[in-house]
């Protein structure tokens, strides 16, 4: 069973400036909640018990989102609204199950991973990147069934235009079923002529804890930082299996100023749709 789960918050969110020069863009709003919430229900409906949450100094506010007890009970103790006694009592879950880690010199998603080296005791954990909203269908539930009866490393995958594979980790494939297929090889960002297929990765990762160990090994690539994705090449190629879950659901991209927008209105409709049938 997957019990934990590592978010890293880490990134300064330049592509939302000026937004993010005050707010960290995971708080930033989309339809009335915050965008981590969205991630961190997603993983706790899978059976996420555990959360580690990457943050720096300069994204305190984070934390500072789920330890604003004093706030909350001088409003509470004023003003009995059951809609914000609700929200506290919301919080008030996940901080149970938050960890927070600091990593002050971003230097990479790998680097951001083995930060919480010694907090992982389990043989595999998930990651999620929170730029990714992945709604209708729940994604990890999904990865958490996969991984189950391979009994292997997932990630998640959706197919992209061919002419944009550059922008991501492309995946090459082998013996393709239904939902799924195994990874034979990652290329970081490749150039459209030797992408090895359009198929993307996606900001869920079921991991194996020896990937620490790969990270430590791992040199820094792209912009001088640790990649997760050359560690799980390594481990590939050493001949560890992964495989990628085609997920369902509809993927939405958080973390750029067009993606945000297109996100907040997306799941606007949505909840205008649902509440109106139920």
């Amino acid at each position: 069973m997957i019990k934990h789960a590592i978010i890293p918050l880490a990134g300064l969110g330049t592509r939302l400036l000026p937004l993010t020069s005050v707010l960290p863009k995971e708080l930033l709003p989309i339809n009335g909640r915050i965008g981590l919430e969205y991630i961190l229900d997603e993983a706790i409906s899978a059976g996420i018990k555990k959360f580690i949450l990457i943050i720096s100094k300069k994204k305190s506010n984070i934390k500072k989102y789920f330890y604003n007890d004093k706030f909350y009970k001088n409003i509470i103790k004023k003003n009995k609204d059951k809609r914000i006694i609700n929200e506290y009592k919301k919080i008030i879950k996940y901080k149970k199950m938050i960890k927070f880690v600091y990593q002050n010199n971003p230097k990479g998603t790998g680097d951001a991973v083995l930060k919480c080296k010694k907090y992982i005791n389990d043989k595999f954990f998930l990651m999620l990147l929170p730029d990714d909203l992945i709604i209708e269908k729940n994604c990890t539930k999904e990865m958490v069934t996969l991984h189950n009866k391979m009994k292997s490393p997932i990630i998640a995958t959706k197919k992209v235009e061919r002419k944009n594979v550059s922008r991501w980790g492309i995946l090459k494939i082998k013996n393709k079923k239904k939902n799924y297929f195994e990874i034979s090889d990652v290329v970081e960002k490749p150039n459209i002529k030797v992408a090895p297929s359009n198929y993307a990765i996606i900001g869920r990762y079921i991991l194996p804890t020896n990937i620490m160990n790969e990270l430590g090994k791992t040199k820094p690539g792209k912009g001088n930082e640790i990649h997760i994705t050359d560690a799980i090449k390594n481990l590939i190629l050493n001949g560890n299996k992964f495989y990628g879950n085609i997920f369902k659901g509809e993927y939405l991209d958080c973390g750029t100023m067009p993606g945000y927008i297109n996100s907040s209105t997306s799941i606007g409709k949505k909840y205008l749709k649902w509440k109106f049938v139920w």
